[in-house]
């Protein structure tokens, strides 16, 4: 007899419960979503209804269980009410990194602009951008080629491939000279001796490239300062997703590249998030 969909759940919640993990039951029923199409209000009316891949279900249940994260699982994440797929190369898109894309449509206008976004991953941010401001135009960079791959997907599956232009290399390097209107980044800025202490949903499952900032955490701060004067247009706007404790060092380095207006923006939870600030004229 097929396992019904009330079973499964019961059993896949109970298991979740089991393993410590928050918000069991809307996990569950999260997983079973994704890998079905039922939604929640099919679970809970036809309870009896057979369950079609209920051995992959169980198996997704058991990685939740061990601490994987369920866009490792499921292969999306959702951001800004849109769906990125997600994979091995790329960062989890954090609903933190929001407060850049509110930062820069709170301080840029919406007509037409050039815009970059460094370190891109699942191209989360520029994506997300380029759908909000439909005027806007925009080059992702990664230096992971798996990425700047899925980057691409993503435009494609999003239909902005037309407006979107995603390439593996280093920082801004392939960049042309006073190119940009706007440059955006979320860096990896945590110190590489707190990387093994990380949360293991973090360590185990993000890539170290998108995570590593360095000995002190500022080298990828170091090396977009350096050379973002060259690439934006002067008066241009630089954003930068920033860690917590990164609200002084972050804004000197680039006070010593000779930009102004430089600003803090802080998240919800009153956590210095990122650093805006204004490129030479």
């Amino acid at each position: 007899m097929s396992e019904t969909v009330g079973a499964a759940l019961r059993a896949a919640a109970d298991a979740l419960n089991a393993a410590g993990i928050p918000g069991a039951v809307w996990e569950a029923r999260h997983l079973l979503a994704d890998l079905t199409g039922l939604t929640p209000t099919q679970m809970l009316t036809d309870p009896d209804r057979p369950l079609d891949r209920a051995a992959t279900y169980r198996a997704w249940i058991e990685r939740r269980a061990a601490g994987e994260p369920s866009s490792r699982i499921t292969g999306f994440r959702d951001f800004r009410g849109l769906s990125f797929r997600v994979t091995a190369e790329t960062l989890d898109p954090r609903i933190d990194s929001e407060v850049l894309v509110d930062t820069v449509v709170a301080q840029c206008g919406d007509g037409p602009a050039r815009i970059a976004d460094l370190g891109t991953g699942t191209g989360c941010l520029l994506l997300t951008l380029l759908t909000e401001r439909p005027a806007w135009r925009g080059i992702g960079v990664d230096l992971s080629f798996g990425a700047a791959r899925t980057a691409r997907e993503n435009a494609m599956r999003l239909g902005l491939a037309g407006r979107a232009v995603l390439l593996r290399g280093s920082w801004s390097h392939a960049l042309a000279d006073a190119s940009l209107d706007i440059l955006i980044s979320n860096p990896p800025y945590i110190l590489r001796a707190v990387l093994p202490g990380l949360d293991a949903a973090v360590r185990d499952f993000d890539p170290a490239l998108a995570l590593d900032g360095g000995a002190d955490g500022l080298d990828a701060y170091r090396a977009i300062a350096g050379d973002a004067p060259r690439v934006l247009k002067p008066g241009g706007r630089l954003f930068l997703e920033i860690g917590w404790d990164q609200g002084q060092s972050v804004p000197a380095l680039l006070t010593a590249q000779g930009f102004r207006d430089i600003a803090v923006t802080q998240d919800d939870g009153g956590r210095d998030r990122v650093v805006s600030a204004t490129a030479p004229q």
